[in-house]
């Protein structure tokens, strides 16, 4: 028999009308059988998620003040939620425990964990399917690493003959028990950890959309869907921003050639968007699949006659970079220039110490910081085998007026990064959709 791993958000679980929405698909298919959970979100845009309230808690045990109130809250949003339901069970022994973890010390990721932790609980109870708490077999080593292998294997054999099965998303455990977690919206990622042990055939994560778009509709009004995507498309998108699902979940199911798709828990009948390792045959793939982007970039920019000539020039400048714990995002260069581009954020802790080394250990003619960039990639393994595609994009910023202050194109050529100042980035992103997505 197929075996399907679903995940659902917490968009998706955020009340009892939506577990039941969310039950319903898991029962309309017997393949559906292991189940990852998120905890619960908003219900609506005056609510608060359930892990902010958890946070909130531990902030409060933190600074020695009282977190009677937003724990009083959570046991209250559960109580609902199980009576609704119509599910007897009661959760005060685990309110207990989190109380009493909140009095001793508390551990913000412990804390973080427990929204999908007592979410897990109620589901399972609700459709009837076993509960497996993550923190027996999702693993993580010491220095916080997600340690992929021993989970695989801890994983495989507890899920192994399962007929149905719950587990909480977004956390798992070092070897002393200590809880770990992913980085937010991680629950994407326990859901294909469990699809690379299932060896599923699918895994599906149901959300509050119909699939990916190819633009932001913040941005661009009405984007077009994006039916199939490859894997590494997805994973060039989602780190430029594009926020549909997190982009380290790619790599448990890539690995195992397991594809992805992103379906509606609010409107099941839709297909959504495939994530696929490959194109099917017959396809045709549009030159263009998504444009992502995102500001707040600078560019630390390098003037050196003959720099060309001086062997190790690039390797010292990443070395200072390194060495001050600073990652970089795109390194243009020319035959006297270099431009290495990083995160603003990430730049002003130790921008003038990175200066001074640059000054010091490389003796410059020129060397700037430009500040307040966008970076956009226009993202489509369809690009290589288009001609003008390129000459498309140039064109239509060009005759928006706007300035390129970079253009960086990957060795595979299926993306091309542009960096625009941040007053032109939505004009930018707007302009290269009318021209060379919405018009193919």
């Amino acid at each position: 028999m197929s075996k399907t791993v679903v995940k659902f958000g917490g968009s998706s679980l955020a009340s009892a009308a939506q577990i039941k929405k969310a039950a319903a698909i898991i029962r309309s298919d017997e393949a559906r059988r292991f189940v990852v959970v998120s905890a619960p979100g908003k219900r609506d845009s005056s609510d608060t998620k359930v892990t902010d309230l958890l946070y909130r808690c531990c902030d409060l045990a933190a600074a020695g003040e009282k977190f009677d109130e937003p724990l009083s809250l959570i046991r209250d949003r559960f109580s609902g939620i199980l009576e609704e339901l119509g599910v007897t069970m009661d959760l005060g022994r685990e309110i207990e425990t989190i109380r009493a973890h909140l009095t001793n010390g508390p551990q913000r990721e412990y804390m973080a964990s427990r929204g999908e932790y007592l979410n897990a609980k109620v589901i399972s109870a609700y459709l009837g399917f076993d509960f497996l708490d993550a923190a027996k077999c999702v693993v993580f080593l010491e220095d916080g690493s997600f340690d992929a292998e021993t989970t695989n294997q801890k994983l495989s054999a507890a899920i192994s003959g399962s007929s149905g099965v719950v587990i909480p998303g977004f956390y798992g455990a070092t070897g002393d028990g200590t809880i770990r977690t992913f980085s937010r919206g991680g629950s994407d990622v326990t859901g294909a950890i469990v699809a690379r042990a299932a060896q599923a055939d699918l895994y599906e994560n149901w959300t509050d959309v119909s699939g990916m778009l190819a633009a932001d509709p913040r941005i661009v009004p009405d984007p077009r869907s994006i039916h199939y995507i490859t894997y590494q498309e997805l994973r060039e998108l989602a780190y430029m921003g594009a926020s549909v699902m997190h982009e380290d979940a790619v790599f448990p199911v890539r690995k195992a050639g397991i594809p992805i798709n992103i379906r509606n828990t609010n409107a099941p009948g839709d297909e959504g968007t495939m994530i696929v390792p490959t194109l099917p045959e017959g396809y045709t793939s549009q030159r263009v699949t998504g444009i992502a982007g995102k500001t707040g970039f600078s560019s630390i920019h390098i003037e050196k006659s003959m720099m060309n000539t001086q062997v190790g020039f690039g390797a010292t400048l990443l070395q200072i970079l390194a060495a001050h714990d600073l990652p970089f995002e795109h390194c243009p260069t020319g035959i006297d220039t270099m431009s290495v581009v990083v995160h603003t954020d990430h730049l002003d802790p130790v921008r003038q110490s990175v200066m001074d080394e640059i000054s010091q250990r490389l003796h410059p003619d020129i060397l700037k910081v430009e500040d307040g960039l966008a970076m956009i990639a226009v993202v489509g393994e369809g690009m290589v085998f288009s001609k003008g595609t390129a000459a498309g994009i140039f064109q239509a910023i060009s005759d928006a007026g706007i300035n390129i202050r970079m253009i960086d194109q990957g060795s595979s050529e299926m993306n091309i990064i542009i960096g625009v100042q941040e007053e032109d980035y939505a004009l930018a992103i707007n302009s290269i959709y009318q021209s060379v997505i919405k018009t193919v």
